[in-house]
Order: C-alpha cells, then sequence, then structure tokens
C-alpha cells in the first residue's frame, strides 16, 4: 500500500509539473497576442507612378494579426491631373508631423512610417519587412480595450506631456479605383485599409479612463486606436480589431 501511495504522489507530482509548464506556456501565448500590433502607415496618392508597388506591399500585411497596415491618401499631388479620391488634408498634415519629426525637409511619396518611430519608401518588400521585424510592437503606453462602445484606456507611466489618443476608421475591402488621368492615368489600382476618419478623442496623462465612442459613419469601417506623441510623436500603444 506504501509502495502505491509512493507512486500516485510522484504522479500527482509530475501531472502537477506538466500544468505548470502548460499554463505557462499557454500565458506566454496569452501574453503574446495581447501584444500591440506595429503600426504600419502608408502615405500615398492615386497619382503617383511610384506608390502602386509600396501600395502592394502594405495590403500584403493587412490580414497579419501582428501588424495594424492603414493607408493615408494625401492632397499635394491633386494639382498634377487628377484629384485622390480619398485624400485629405488631415493626412497631407500628418504626413508633415512626422517630417519635422524625423528632421525632413519635405514631405513625398510613397512613404510608410512605422510606429511613429521611423521610416522606409516602401517599394522594397523585404527592407520593409525586415524594418516591421526590428521594429516591434508599440512600447511605453497603455493597455487598451473595446467593449461596444467603451474604450477602456489602463494607467501606466505617460512620457512628459502626455500622448493624445487618435480614433481611425478605416475601410477593411479592398475597392478598385479607375484612374483617368495623371501619372497612372489608364490604370485601375486597388485600395485597402483606407482611413476615412481620423480624430483626436482624448489624451493620456497616465491615469486609467474611459472614453464613449461614437458608431462608424459607415457600417463597413473598422475601428483602430492610437495613443501617440504629440504632434506626430511615437506611436506608445495600438489597438486594432
Amino acid at each position: 500500500m506504501s509502495r502505491t501511495n509512493s507512486h500516485m504522489r510522484r504522479l500527482l507530482r509530475v501531472l502537477g509539473a506538466s500544468a505548470i509548464a502548460l499554463a505557462a506556456a499557454t500565458f506566454s501565448a496569452g501574453q503574446a497576442l495581447a501584444r500591440p500590433p506595429v503600426v504600419v502607415e502608408l502615405y500615398q496618392s492615386q497619382g503617383c507612378s511610384s506608390c502602386p508597388p509600396a501600395n502592394a506591399n502594405v495590403m500584403a500585411l493587412a490580414d497579419r494579426p501582428d501588424v495594424l497596415a492603414l493607408s493615408f491618401q494625401v492632397t499635394y499631388w491633386d494639382q498634377l491631373g487628377w484629384k485622390d479620391t480619398f485624400a485629405s488634408a488631415e493626412n497631407t498634415q500628418r504626413q508633415w508631423d512626422y517630417a519635422h519629426g524625423f528632421h525632413h525637409t519635405s514631405v513625398g511619396t510613397p512613404e510608410v512610417v512605422i510606429n511613429g518611430r521611423s521610416d522606409v519608401v516602401g517599394v522594397n518588400r523585404g527592407e520593409l519587412n525586415r524594418s516591421i521585424r526590428d521594429a516591434g510592437p508599440p512600447t511605453g503606453g497603455p493597455d487598451l480595450a473595446l467593449s461596444g462602445g467603451t474604450l477602456s484606456v489602463g494607467a501606466g507611466e505617460a512620457p512628459r506631456g502626455g500622448a493624445d489618443i487618435w480614433l481611425v476608421r478605416y475601410d477593411p475591402r479592398v475597392v478598385q479605383v479607375a484612374i483617368k488621368r495623371g501619372e497612372n492615368g489608364g490604370r485601375t489600382l486597388p485600395h485597402r485599409n483606407v482611413v476615412h476618419e481620423l480624430k483626436r478623442i482624448g489624451s493620456w496623462s497616465g491615469a486609467a479612463q474611459t472614453i464613449q465612442l461614437s458608431a462608424p459613419s459607415e457600417p463597413g469601417w473598422r475601428t483602430a486606436i492610437l495613443v501617440q506623441g504629440a504632434h506626430g510623436g511615437p506611436i506608445l500603444s495600438a489597438l486594432k480589431p
């Protein structure tokens, strides 16, 4: 009987160790899944003949769960023969904010900004993927959660001066646009994850808070959240559907 009891105790210890190891592995996987996505912002124009390769590279990232790929259409090509159907002055200003932060003297397309911290042209897929891998997820920001129309922003140590909370609404569907004039005249170009709404909805100074979000203007649009340093600063945290 004593040998049987001893055997059972050993078996329970083995099973207990296995359970702990499994729980640790599951917790680590959960941590990995909970990490914010790498934010990849493409600045492009339908009137720019250099943009389609970069657009294709960023579109290829759209289904990666660890990446939030967004297309921001800018306006400064509009005067050269074709008015971009998705461009906005707010997108152009956002690119200029990054340019000032990166100490660039001008803006241009295509440009891919990663986590608000670095940029590449984006036409070389290998270079783009390496840049995303090297960047990793945003750091330094709060935990974010979205339930229904309520955004929960966690507590943490905010940067000096705080950070902005941005609401991003984008269309995840592939939209084909026939370009009739300009450098891409005669081509039909695909667009995906085009940003249609970019709105500052609050600030974060380290305290936890909740924010009620309005419904999207269009039912097919998705919602993303960015917590970002002011005036094109680094992205500290992000949330995607």
